[in-house]
């Protein structure tokens, strides 16, 4: 988990495009997050895209855009859409939103 003060820890916003629903993508991506003990939020959006909001240090995010540009293997991942976005916070893990 992130310490409280966040100010050192870039948050990003992420738009994959592809086949990336009804794979496991969010689930997936929630594992992956987890995993690199990153705090955000990953939803499905109504065009079929998917969208992550991520923070962490500089190193893990852009570690982080590696690993969501290949998606887990039944999904296909076209174009990675990406920009800075406020200091908002966030959730203390990473979860799916509806």
């Amino acid at each position: 988990m992130l310490p409280d003060n966040t100010d050192n820890h870039p948050r990003r916003r992420f738009r994959i495009e592809g086949a990336v629903q009804g794979v496991g993508f969010r689930w997936w991506t929630i594992q992956r997050a987890t995993e690199k003990r990153l705090r955000g939020t990953v939803r499905n959006l109504p065009d079929g895209a998917v969208e992550v909001e991520v923070q962490g240090s500089r190193e893990e995010v852009e570690g982080f855009r590696t690993i969501l540009s290949r998606g887990p293997r039944a999904a296909r991942v076209d174009r990675i859409l990406e920009l800075e976005i406020s200091q908002a916070p966030l959730p203390a893990d990473f979860q799916a939103r509806h």
